[in-house]
């Protein structure tokens, strides 16, 4: 590394700032964010990049949420298209309607995800605007904290996510875990500095000047050789970008970098460069996924492809749908004399009509329902390897599961058996990646379904996780088709594919 800015650097869309964002959203017009919306999508025209063409996609539907309002608001005349605005839009003198509203978190989510300056300013936009509406948003509030992580502002992102926690009743998302990680990160971080002052006492002499101009002249005293001059200088800098509120992401690399050039050569590091080096590691720990009792998580053992296969092989399994009609299907004994029984995300455990037995939980990465509850096999999909890792690193509760899946076993509707995104084009649901692993591995003499009837009977869940609506990301007529094509039988709630 050979610069670090040293004050925060991204504009705000409404103009230069030279203070960074915070938790507290300022005060931005709906037809202002919209409109930028609009420019922000003619911006996108012919990206190749994966998440520019989702958020291009998000946009064009909120665009299209936006003009369908404006339509039902107003007579549609030459004079009303030429002056549409969001206030005609949405009938409320520029509020925020729920289509709206859901299109804007989207957009957010959607733009959050590319990392890009430009998104990162368009996401900090959404967030001043349906915060300063809606002030009691949980989704807006968790948006502005993964904004604020995003931006390197880690105790501004604790403060919006504390703000969502007081706000819900249950944390399916893993938002408390972020929170203890940033604090515990902070304070490793902290005391890690702190160290470094008092090991270099003469870096406090640049704590006050730009900390680029202050890292520049350390490296260059390290090229010549100049072990003291560069050890104070480049300690001096990273003191300095602390209290210049650089972007968490370069202080880590500069920190990282001077760690590297402090132990270059040394068989052995002094006692307070150790110790450095593990407050280090503590923050960078911490800061991927949170505190957490036993970092081994209770020497869980990864399990690969072939051994899933060796696991299963020759034994009875039944899946059990997250349905409606499971909760009152009387069924808790038969489901429990299957040799493996597979439950899903936030399953809901009723020992009369349920069974009270779980061998394999089943999870999207991106819920936090059931980690918590002991099993033998734990598979976690998700169609994305970074947020695979993230939510593995940050999810997985030590001592609650012996197995837990590699990547190989990630999203096997996409990665076995050949599937492309033209035969199956929706996002498969954790049940239809668990079914195609199985059909495809096919060792299992008895293979039954208990209560697919793909949400018809609507869902059976978590208390906490009945709030959350059944999605329309899946095709569910389409894996309701292929498990038909395949069904050796149905009896009642059973659909037996072997």
């Amino acid at each position: 590394m050979t610069r670090v800015r040293s004050r925060w650097s991204r504009s705000r869309p409404e103009g230069p700032s030279s203070a960074p964002p915070s938790a507290q959203p300022a005060p931005v017009e709906l037809d202002d964010c919209l409109r930028a919306c609009s420019v922000h999508s003619g911006k996108l025209v012919g990206s190749l990049d994966t998440k520019r063409i989702a958020l291009a996609e998000a946009l064009r539907q909120l665009l299209a949420v936006w003009a369908t309002q404006d339509q039902q608001a107003a007579p549609v005349t030459a004079g009303s298209l030429l002056r549409r605005t969001t206030k005609a839009a949405t009938g409320t003198g520029g509020s925020i309607s729920n289509e709206v509203l859901d299109a804007l978190l989207n957009v957010g989510n959607k733009a959050v995800v590319c990392g890009y300056d430009d998104e990162l300013n368009l996401t900090l936009l959404i967030t001043d605007t349906i915060l300063g509406q809606r002030r009691n948003s949980r989704a807006g509030w968790r948006l502005r904290g993964r904004l604020l992580e995003a931006m390197g502002l880690p105790v501004a992102a604790a403060e919006a996510y504390e703000r969502y926690l007081e706000l819900t009743k249950e944390d399916g998302f893993g938002v408390r875990a972020r929170v203890d990680g940033i604090h515990a990160a902070t304070k490793a971080r902290g005391e890690m500095l702190a160290l470094l002052e008092r090991t270099v006492p003469d870096s406090a002499r640049y704590t006050d000047e730009p900390a680029t101009d202050v890292w520049a002249e350390g490296l260059a005293a390290h090229a010549v050789g100049d072990t003291a001059g560069a050890q104070a200088r480049l300690v001096g800098a990273l003191l300095a970008m602390d209290r210049q509120a650089t972007p968490e992401q370069e202080l880590q690399e500069a920190v990282s970098h001077y760690l590297d050039l402090a132990t270059d050569g040394q068989s052995r590091p002094s006692a307070e460069l150790t110790q450095a080096l593990a407050l280090y590691a503590d923050s960078r720990r911490n800061r991927m996924r949170g505190p957490v009792p036993d970092p081994l998580f209770g020497g869980v053992q990864w399990l690969s492809l072939g051994e899933f296969r060796n696991r299963i092989a020759g034994k009875s399994v039944c899946l059990i749908a997250n349905s409606g009609k499971v909760g009152e299907s009387g069924m808790g004994s038969r489901i429990d004399g299957y040799d493996l029984v597979v439950r899903f995300n936030s399953y809901r455990i009723d020992p009369v009509h349920t069974g009270k037995k779980t061998d394999i939980h089943v999870t999207i990465h991106k819920h936090a329902y059931n980690w918590d509850q002991p099993v033998d096999i734990r598979l976690v999909f998700s169609g994305n390897s970074p947020d695979w890792k993230y939510s593995v690193r940050n999810k997985l509760v030590p001592g609650a599961q012996t197995y837990i899946n590699d990547e190989s076993l990630r999203w096997p509707v996409r990665t076995l058996g050949g599937s492309t995104v033209e035969q199956l084009t929706g996002i498969p649901t954790s049940g239809f990646n668990m079914l195609w692993l199985l059909d495809y591995l096919d060792v299992s003499p008895t293979l039954d379904l208990i209560g697919f009837d793909f949400y018809e009977s609507g869902a059976y869940r978590l208390p906490e996780a009945m709030k959350l609506a059944i999605t329309n990301v899946h095709e569910y007529g389409s894996e309701k088709a292929w498990v038909m094509e395949r069904a050796q039988s149905v009896s009642g709630m059973r659909i037996s594919l072997r």
